[in-house]
């Protein structure tokens, strides 16, 4: 899938205009769109960390309301739960004081990783003058491998191009009895890449199966 974001006003298009005018405006909305498209929303992950303190608090307070009026706990009174708190491990079965420890060490690195990592979904710009333009790297994989399947004389099925945010991995195996260039087929990914032109630019690898397929 490939998204043009937005229009982008030149500078210099409207007489006067300062670093905070409307081109400077429309720079901004453009660069905020285009992290929007690229990087994945922590939106989740922050809407459920702070359902599950909401619900911890409502907890709370219902027992503390429970105990205040006099009613046996509705699971546990919240004195009890402070004295096991305090007393572990001891008084809790080791494999449920171990199952309950790798939940919440589980738990603790998800939203942790959700906080510190880039989330960087997987696409790349293809910028211009007056667009930019979000492509996933699927589609860019598909155009590199038809020009490495072209540059191999190969089948289709024969080439499989990975591409991540830094590199472009091209794997091809090549017919028996036919040679391949590694060089052609680096060239040829290269060129694409070029006339391309996505940000970041991923480096090219070329693996060469050693065992070759059977021509029809």
């Amino acid at each position: 899938m490939s998204s043009v974001i937005e229009q982008q006003n030149e500078a210099g298009d409207a007489p006067g205009e300062g670093p905070a005018g409307p081109a400077h405006a429309a720079s901004f909305d453009m660069k905020r769109a285009l992290r929007r498209e690229t990087h994945s929303s922590r939106a989740a992950a922050a809407g459920l960390a702070a359902a599950l303190v909401i619900l911890l608090c409502l907890y709370a307070l219902l027992e503390a309301g429970v105990r205040a009026i006099g009613q046996p706990p509705w699971l546990i009174d919240p004195q009890t739960a402070a004295e096991r708190i305090v007393a572990l491990p001891g008084g809790m079965p080791p494999l449920l004081l171990g199952v309950t420890g790798a939940v919440t060490a589980a738990a603790g690195l998800f939203f942790f990783l959700n906080a510190v990592l880039p989330g960087r979904r997987a696409r790349h710009l293809l910028e211009d003058r007056h667009i930019a333009v979000v492509v996933d790297d699927e589609i860019i994989a598909s155009a590199l491998a038809r020009r490495a399947r072209l540059a191999a004389n190969v089948t289709q099925e024969q080439v499989m191009v990975v591409v991540s945010q830094r590199q472009a991995v091209v794997n091809v195996r090549p017919t028996s009895g036919v040679p391949v260039s590694e060089t052609a087929i680096r060239e040829a990914v290269e060129d694409e890449l070029r006339s391309m032109a996505p940000t970041p630019m991923p480096l090219v690898r070329i693996n060469l199966a050693t065992s070759g397929v059977i021509g029809a």
